[in-house]
């Protein structure tokens, strides 16, 4: 005997049978409430928390088939064990359809409460089973909702710190613009912008991170097609024209790789074509098996001797970037025109 037996519920019109059962599984450990119809049945099934219940087929008033539909229909039913007599099979199988949890076959001999007993465990433990599962999919749907509800308050975040860095950036590009109308020396003017070109590099993609949806990556075509938009604004002297494949890096790279663009077309807007003559630049971006290519061409004057050239900052700045997302710089210059290729990793 347990300190808190089971409790069970059996119900059947014969009340010789009801005292039969409610002394054999009380010896094993469960406690018996009886009904001697499916009406009092189900009442009883509706107040009290019962581990499983035994359902005769013919009882008066209603049968088991109408008390079993009752019993499934209460909040968290019991699992129901059907009594039926030997010669129908056919009842039984109706039962097991309506949702019964096994089914005992009414003889007068011990067997009957041997199979019963067994029934019972049987119908207990899976019931068991059975509700462990459910409540593990139940705690599993509730982490699956907390970790989607902080996803995206974490991607609200992100394009919040986005917006304030992009906006403290292009804050320093102005700042650097007011800077330079009160230089008189060309070399610091020009250092000035070149360093507000670099800032609004980084500036584009924080930007661009706050309007995007998912903050992880970047659509570099989009981005590098911005970035030289507001280039060419701000130079002018060229026409630029971009080729891009679609292909997408993590934020960080697209920092390095909008640098280096800026100074590849930059240098090549004020030295491929002196005098002002103007010229077209093209930016191409392909994918490249699994690594990206960036390639930066002119017409221009090229590597001819004597021809203009600049302190050489910028590239130091592109080789350095270059090998900090895993690439490298190719340059090919002529007596015309010069080719940039900087390829890189795509993760």
């Amino acid at each position: 005997m347990t300190d808190n037996p089971r409790r069970i519920l059996y119900i059947d019109d014969e009340p010789g049978l009801c005292r039969l059962v409610q002394r054999d599984l009380a010896r094993n450990g469960y406690a018996v409430a009886t009904a001697g119809d499916g009406a009092t049945g189900v009442r009883l099934a509706a107040t009290g928390e019962f581990a499983a219940i035994c359902l005769d087929h013919y009882m008066p008033g209603q049968d088991g088939l109408d008390t079993l539909a009752q019993l499934r229909a209460l909040p968290m039913p019991a699992p129901v064990i059907y009594v039926t007599g030997s010669e129908e099979g056919r009842i039984a199988v109706a039962a097991l359809r309506a949702g019964a949890a096994d089914y005992v076959i009414k003889e007068s001999g011990g067997e009957f409460l041997t199979l019963l007993r067994a029934a019972i465990e049987g119908a207990i433990e899976r019931e068991g089973l059975k509700r462990a599962q459910e409540a593990a999919e139940a705690a599993v749907r509730v982490a699956r909702d907390r970790a989607e509800e902080l996803a995206q308050s974490r991607a609200v975040l992100l394009r919040e710190v986005n917006h304030r860095v992009a906006n403290s950036l292009q804050l320093i590009a102005s700042l650097t613009r007011l800077q330079e109308g009160t230089v008189a020396d060309p070399a610091a003017r020009e250092a000035l912008a070149a360093m507000r070109g670099r800032v609004a590099a980084v500036a584009q993609v924080h930007q661009r991170l706050y309007t995007s949806e998912d903050v992880r990556i970047v659509a570099l075509g989009d981005y590098l097609a911005g970035l030289l938009q507001e280039i060419g604004r701000a130079l002018g002297g060229g026409t630029i024209e971009l080729q891009a494949a679609p292909l997408s890096v993590p934020p960080d790279r697209a920092v390095s790789l909008g640098v280096i663009v800026t100074e590849l077309v930059t240098n090549a807007l004020k030295y491929a074509y002196p005098g002002g003559a103007g010229g077209p630049i093209r930016v191409r971006l392909e994918a490249e098996g699994t690594a990206g290519l960036l390639l930066v061409q002119d017409d221009g004057v090229g590597s001819s001797p004597g021809g203009p050239s600049g302190t050489g900052l910028g590239r130091r700045i592109v080789e350095a970037l270059a090998a900090g997302v895993g690439g490298a710089v190719e340059h090919r210059s002529g007596p015309t025109g010069t080719t940039v290729l900087v390829r890189f990793a795509l993760a």
